[in-house]
């Protein structure tokens, strides 16, 4: 049986170094791998960082969106991996869905389903419980802001109206778009959900703000009230 060698990093020739390589060619050199060992910072007394990098992507299926659903605890589970280490990492990824934040001189024109999807997926994609959202625009459909309004377990999450409509009228907003996950991977909108949406559009038309859609996302799908005519 023939098994690989594992060289140790201080072997590398110093070019394929994942820190001189980031230097020299920037991020998109690196591996996925490569890139994990920046975060931990370094190996073991056995193994290298990369190895260790691989070690992560390997209890991930090697898929970074299943890597952004484990938590610390999830993590601590590979050989190698010690709090910090996985502390590091589960901050990595949460900032990766932060990096949406947007400035007020490029805040974008929603003007399709896919656009929405594609600003909530850093905050609902890779979450294991419900939460629901909401998006403000103006007359424009210029986004305003993009907000939780709560967060709830696996099986569901609650919309208060109040606290909604409140954010709308703080904000001057136009339109509401609604968003919420569903982490089963099932895009299909529930019972409740249309009866959800269906009270707050006529909650809506009394303030004179217009409820212009509602995502259901669930990983890289999503399913939209205003593309199937439900609006």
């Amino acid at each position: 049986m023939m098994t690989t060698e594992i060289i140790p990093l201080r072997d590398w020739s110093p070019q394929d170094l994942p820190r001189e390589k980031l230097l020299r060619k920037g991020t998109s050199a690196l591996s996925d791998a490569e890139l994990i060992s920046l975060l931990l910072g370094s190996g073991t007394r056995s193994i290298s960082s990369v190895e260790l990098g691989r070690r992560v992507l390997h209890h991930a299926n090697n898929n970074l969106h299943d890597l952004a659903r484990m938590s610390v605890k999830d993590l601590v589970r590979v050989g190698g991996i010690g709090h910090s280490k996985a502390m590091a990492i589960v901050a990595a990824l949460e900032l990766g869905r932060r990096r949406r934040e947007l400035s007020p001189e490029s805040r974008p024109r929603l003007s399709k389903s896919a656009d929405a999807f594609d600003l909530l997926k850093p905050f609902l994609q890779d979450i294991p419980h419900e939460e629901f959202w909401i998006i403000l625009v103006n007359r424009a459909n210029r986004l305003i802001k993009i907000g939780q309004i709560s967060q709830g377990g696996v099986a569901g999450t609650v919309a208060d109206p109040k606290i909604i409509f409140k954010m709308a009228i703080e904000e001057l907003a136009s339109g509401i778009i609604l968003a919420h996950n569903h982490p089963s991977g099932n895009i299909t909108a529930s019972q409740a959900d249309i009866e959800l949406t269906r009270k707050l559009s006529a909650g809506a038309r009394l303030l004179e703000v217009q409820v212009l859609d509602h995502i259901i996302l669930a990983g890289q799908k999503y399913f939209s009230f205003a593309d199937e005519g439900m609006m």
